[in-house]
C-alpha cells in the first residue's frame, strides 16, 4: 500500500514545453553559445544552494545584451514556467482525500522554488515541498532521496512512490529502493496508478 507519493515539478506538475535557454535564443537573440556556459556552469551551484542566482547570473546579462536588470529577467523566466497541469492537480487532491501524503521534490534554486511555492500556491496543494537548493543535493543523487526519507516517520521504502519525467531520476529512486514511475502523460500516469492505489 502506497502511503507517500513524491512528484517532480518541471515536466510533471508543470508541463515544460521548451527550455528557457531556447526561449532566450528564439525571442531575444541570446544564442545557446552565450547562455549555456551559465546554465551548465554557475547555475548548477545555484541549484544546490551553493550560490545565489541573482549574483551568479548578473555578470552574464552584460554578455547577453540584456539591459532590463536581473529581476525583470527572473520574472520573465519564472512566468514562462508556471502553468500547472490542472487535471493532475485535481487527481492529487483526490489522493490526499484518501489519506495519501503528496510531496513535491524538484531540482530548483531558491528564488524559483519560492516563486513556485508562494505565487502559484503549490503549498496549498502538497503536504510538503523539497528543493535541491534546500537539501544541498540534486536528483538523482542518493542523498536527495535519503534526506527526504529521513523525515518520514514509520514509512517503509516500499510504501513510497516517486514520479518524474527523467529516466535518470527514476533510476536514482529505484537504486535508493523506492517505487518509481516515469511520467509521460496524465492518461499514462492514471493507468500506472492502478497498480498502486486500489
Amino acid at each position: 500500500m502506497i502511503k507517500v507519493i513524491i512528484f517532480d515539478v518541471d515536466g510533471v506538475i508543470i508541463p515544460i514545453k521548451r527550455r528557457f535557454s531556447i526561449t532566450l535564443a528564439e525571442e531575444h537573440g541570446i544564442s545557446l553559445e552565450k547562455s549555456l556556459p551559465f546554465f551548465n556552469g554557475p547555475f548548477q551551484e545555484c541549484l544546490v544552494g551553493n550560490a545565489d542566482l541573482k549574483e551568479s547570473i548578473s555578470p552574464y546579462l552584460i554578455k547577453w545584451g540584456w539591459n532590463k536588470g536581473v529581476n525583470v529577467l527572473l520574472d520573465y523566466w519564472f512566468g514562462l514556467e508556471r502553468d500547472l497541469d490542472l487535471e493532475l492537480i485535481e487527481y492529487i487532491k483526490e489522493l490526499k482525500k484518501r489519506g495519501i501524503l503528496c510531496f513535491v521534490a524538484t531540482n530548483n534554486e531558491k528564488y524559483r522554488f519560492q516563486y513556485l511555492i508562494n505565487l502559484i500556491e503549490l503549498k496549498n496543494v502538497f503536504d510538503k515541498a523539497y528543493s535541491s537548493a534546500s537539501l544541498g543535493c540534486k536528483k538523482p543523487e542518493q542523498d536527495f532521496f535519503l534526506k527526504i526519507y529521513n523525515e518520514l516517520n514509520n514509512i517503509n521504502k516500499d510504501e513510497i512512490l516517486f514520479i518524474d519525467d527523467s529516466l535518470e531520476n527514476i533510476k536514482g529512486a529505484k537504486d535508493f529502493g523506492i517505487n518509481a514511475e516515469l511520467y509521460i502523460s496524465f492518461e499514462d500516469f492514471k493507468e500506472k496508478m492502478k497498480q498502486y492505489v486500489i
